[in-house]
């Protein structure tokens, strides 16, 4: 019983550490600084626009998480009788977090975040 509780918990406190706190407070350490700072820390930018003084700089980050498929449960062979449930395919999920950079004369203004993988 207590391996279960601790088995419980672990995921639990896991799921604590805020991501998108981390996210935001890294980010926000380069505004303000000028944009050579921001390619520096970030590398390229997958996109850049420019209009009326402020250019974009926009940096994609993606990628594709596998939920395993889940066996058929109940007595076997499962082939034959199809047992009494579960059998749930593997699902892909596609997570993207797209981050856009404001810079204004030089020096980074905003930046924000989109997408279901930002935090």
């Amino acid at each position: 019983m207590r391996r279960l509780v601790l088995l419980l918990l672990v995921p639990l406190l896991a799921g604590c550490v805020n991501q998108l706190a981390q996210r935001q407070a890294f980010l926000n350490q380069l505004v303000g600084h000028p944009d050579s700072d921001l390619v520096q820390q970030l590398g390229v930018p997958t996109r850049t626009y420019e209009t009326d003084g402020v250019k974009y700089l926009a940096y994609d980050e993606s990628r594709v998480q596998l939920v395993p498929a889940v066996p058929p449960y109940g007595p076997g062979p499962w082939w034959a009788y199809g047992g009494y449930g579960g059998a749930f395919p593997p699902q892909v999920i596609n997570l993207a977090c797209e981050t856009t950079f404001a810079i204004a004369a030089g020096v980074v203004k905003s930046y924000t975040l989109r997408g279901n993988a930002c935090g």
